[in-house]
């Protein structure tokens, strides 16, 4: 998974830090309009769009229910590293993709076991979420009243 080098959650990695990582990360394939994961669900996992495209949308909103539109090389599902809370959406592969997973587990266990290369994934996982916020208020910003 060569192509973890590129990305910004783990710009900051050494390559020693990088193999670690990639030790981590699980591969997997999903066919245009494969479920990744349901609105509702428990989150446990960050995925990594690695080729293809992801949908993000809510359930029961016809019409307006679109999120997002995940491309290669970004992140979703972020916060299920950090609170496991239940997905707020559904992802769906909007074609054929290739995704990288780190569970929340090993995101875990990285803190006990080697808290340098977490705290650095940490670091950039927060200024990800913060860049989604800011473009999330803009967005709110131009809607008409």
């Amino acid at each position: 998974m060569g192509q973890i080098r590129q990305l910004g959650l783990f710009a900051t990695l050494k390559p020693r830090e990088l193999r670690v990582i990639d030790d981590l990360l699980q591969e997997r394939r999903y066919l245009k309009n494969e479920i990744i994961f349901d609105e509702g669900e428990e989150g446990q996992t960050l995925y990594i769009v690695l080729s293809g495209r992801v949908l993000i949308c809510r359930q029961g909103d016809p019409g307006t229910g679109r999120i997002a539109e995940v491309p290669a090389g970004a992140l979703f599902g972020e916060l299920a590293l950090l609170d496991g809370a239940p997905r707020a959406a559904q992802a769906r592969a909007d074609e054929d993709c290739v995704l990288a997973s780190l569970s929340r587990a090993d995101f875990k266990n990285l803190i006990e076991t080697n808290a340098v290369i977490a705290s650095k994934i940490a670091f950039q996982l927060a200024w990800e979420l913060g860049q989604k916020l800011r473009e999330g208020f803009l967005a709110m910003d131009r809607r008409p009243l």
